[in-house]
């Protein structure tokens, strides 16, 4: 693995147990509780198997899987994996977890229908070859679904040493630009949802532009559909 690469393992193995805490409210009740929901309009199980791109402790994989897709988890921490394992185990479930880098994904080319990819690709050292790896692995027409995180978001702080020249496991992105990213590289917008801070009221991001709606959001999910280049 890359340096960058290294650091991070290090540091999300640090954080695992105190997100394996967290992941079934996160998931059930919290920023990400529109997310499997907006997935499951975008690929359905008969498109094909899915891959759970930075699967985290494997609560979406072990979701998904309960409703019949045929899904498999990456994380680039190996204790992340092993939560994800147990709690696979601890449901019956028999999902193909793996660490790896999502920069350099263990898959042949064209093997999935569906990729599911949330607040990930901003914590690589390179968002274009992570978005262009994910391509790859995606079947033509498969679908990305790409969560990226909003300006004000509280784990944008992960970033923030970097103005001391220091290394960080995280690149700043705005999602315009993850959408504009995508598209300029070999995908098509299909839908975008966000997932707005507290004290964002529906008639309040009703009444707002696109771009303004990405800029008061915890985070932002794009539906990404994989085209010829």
């Amino acid at each position: 693995m890359s340096e960058w690469s290294t650091k991070a393992a290090e540091q999300w193995d640090q954080f695992a147990s105190d997100w394996h805490s967290n992941s079934d409210t996160m998931w059930e009740k919290g920023s990400r509780r529109t997310i499997l929901p907006f997935f499951e309009r975008q690929v359905s199980p008969a498109d094909g198997p899915i891959l759970d791109a930075g699967c985290a402790d494997g609560y979406a994989s072990c979701k998904l899987a309960t409703l019949g897709y045929n899904v498999e988890g990456v994380d680039i921490a190996g204790e992340m994996i092993r939560l994800a394992n147990d709690r696979a185990k601890q449901a019956g479930l028999a999902i193909p977890f793996q660490t790896g880098d999502i920069s350099r994904l263990p898959f042949a080319d064209d093997t999935f229908a569906g990729v599911l990819s949330i607040n990930v690709v901003e914590f690589t050292p390179s968002p274009l070859k992570a978005i262009r790896e994910l391509r790859r692995v995606l079947i033509p027409g498969g679908v990305l679904v790409l969560g990226i995180l909003g300006p004000t978001a509280g784990p944008r702080a992960h970033s923030y040493r970097r103005l001391y020249d220091e290394q960080t496991i995280q690149n700043t992105m705005m999602p315009w630009e993850a959408k504009q990213l995508a598209t300029e590289n070999g995908f098509q917008l299909l839908e975008e949802e966000p997932v707005y801070k507290e004290g964002v009221t529906p008639d309040i991001a009703g009444r707002l532009r696109v771009e303004l709606r990405e800029a008061v959001s915890f985070l932002t999910v794009f539906a990404l559909q994989k085209v010829e280049a």
